[in-house]
């Protein structure tokens, strides 16, 4: 699998969830949970003849029509029929636009469920119009709450989608509206909840994810690339995302300090939950090449178990190895590391008390794309580590190895 093929099956496979999980309440007047679960499986004539009588009966324009194109293009999203699909929702689409008007709720799910067809086919251009429609339906048909907030949190994560399908270039863009869209739900549940609400958690771990991409960002390749553009609205995109970048690693730390207030109402203090998020702040520090700062959070973090009985194993799980940075979940540039059975590329290195990369070499024997191989050897030799830590003090790690798939 080539590199851009890794990176879209993670990507649409990390927006599937976010999509799903609105559906089942944003679902009106058809619930998806029970199209999805409840309903047995029709063939595609059965519906179709429930779409023919309903037609004959009430006219091409009757309002049970659209669910009834709701559970056609389940089904037939369930066969993998796609283009079909597609078909079957956006006339679903169509009829409750007329019925219900322009901006009626029971549009969202036959448009979550489109945009996972358009997806499925590769048609991410199209996908990312029919999302950026679904959000002016979202944001015209939902009052303030938590299927609001749910709808901040779909957008943002479809953001974040985008820009690693690196859909146009305007990925800088892509990035702002991802912190953007993640501090409207954070606001939003923030009213809905108060300010210790584990719900809080998803927005600001999606803060900060941005903050990692915006701070990973190449500033100065984004200014040379526009300097020749004579574009008012480009040049303010690029003059506003240089703030968003200044801003960044004070914008992190608070962040972080946002989670440890939670973790600590949510399970008190000295848990592994406050001391992870400890780690996390140090994670952020020596990610910024704040080393002496980083070491202290760490020690913080070790202390904040000491207390505790378990207090040995629970740093353990923190510090027993080193940690690739970032250790959040789609901040990383580096591929996903492969199982043993398919993997093809195999290294090994150590890492120093900085947590830097040293001694890497490749030990496998296959023959593969000499190119990627080198492209990720480099990638990982630049990658910063969380030090192993024992007595608080940051130790070097030898025998340290990864596996990639590649071609």
């Amino acid at each position: 699998m080539s590199r851009a093929s890794i990176t879209v099956v993670i990507s649409c496979a990390m927006l599937l969830p976010a999509i799903t999980g609105s559906m089942a309440v944003s679902a009106d007047p058809l619930s998806l949970s029970r199209a999805d679960q409840d309903a047995p499986v029709t063939t595609r004539s059965d519906y179709g003849q429930i779409i023919a009588e309903l037609e004959s009966s009430e006219g091409a324009y009757a309002p049970e029509l659209s669910e009834s194109l709701l559970s056609l293009g389940l089904e037939l999203q369930r066969q993998g029929r796609h283009r079909e699909a597609i078909a079957s929702f956006k006339r679903g689409v169509h009829l409750a636009r007329i019925n219900e008007g322009l901006y009626c709720t029971q549009q969202l799910p036959m448009l979550e469920r489109e945009i996972i067809s358009h997806l499925a086919l590769g048609q991410y251009a199209k996908a990312d119009e029919r999302q950026a429609y679904l959000y002016r339906v979202q944001m015209r048909s939902i009052e303030a709450g938590p299927l609001r907030s749910r709808a901040f949190l779909q957008q943002a994560q479809w953001q974040y989608t985008a820009y690693r399908l690196d859909l146009d270039d305007r990925g800088f863009a892509r990035l702002m509206s991802m912190w953007d869209l993640y501090r409207l739900a954070l606001t939003d549940i923030i009213e809905q909840d108060g300010e210790t609400s584990s719900r809080l958690l998803e927005p600001l771990l999606g803060m900060l994810r941005a903050q990692y991409l915006i701070a990973d960002y190449d500033l100065e390749e984004l200014q040379a690339a526009s300097a020749g553009i004579d574009n008012f609205s480009v040049q303010h995109q690029v003059s506003r995302f240089s703030a968003y970048r200044a801003q960044s690693y004070k914008r992190g730390q608070a962040i972080i300090q946002s989670i440890y207030d939670i973790q600590k109402a949510q399970h008190g203090a000295n848990s592994l939950e406050t001391a992870r998020t400890r780690a996390m702040l140090g994670d952020w520090m020596l990610w910024h090449g704040n080393t002496d700062r980083a070491m202290k959070a760490y020690r913080e973090a070790t202390a904040e178990l000491t207390p505790r009985d378990d207090a040995e194993e629970l740093m353990a799980t923190l510090f027993a190895q080193p940690v690739e940075l970032p250790d959040l979940e789609g901040a990383g540039r580096l591929p996903m590391q492969a199982d043993d059975d398919v993997a093809n590329l195999l290294l090994e290195f150590g890492v120093d008390r900085r947590g830097r990369v040293v001694d890497l070499e490749r030990v496998d024997e296959n023959d593969l794309n000499r190119a990627e191989a080198n492209r990720i050897m480099r990638m990982l030799r630049k990658t910063q580590f969380r030090p192993r830590l024992a007595m608080g003090e940051p130790q070097a790690t030898e025998g340290m190895t990864r596996a990639y798939e590649i071609q």
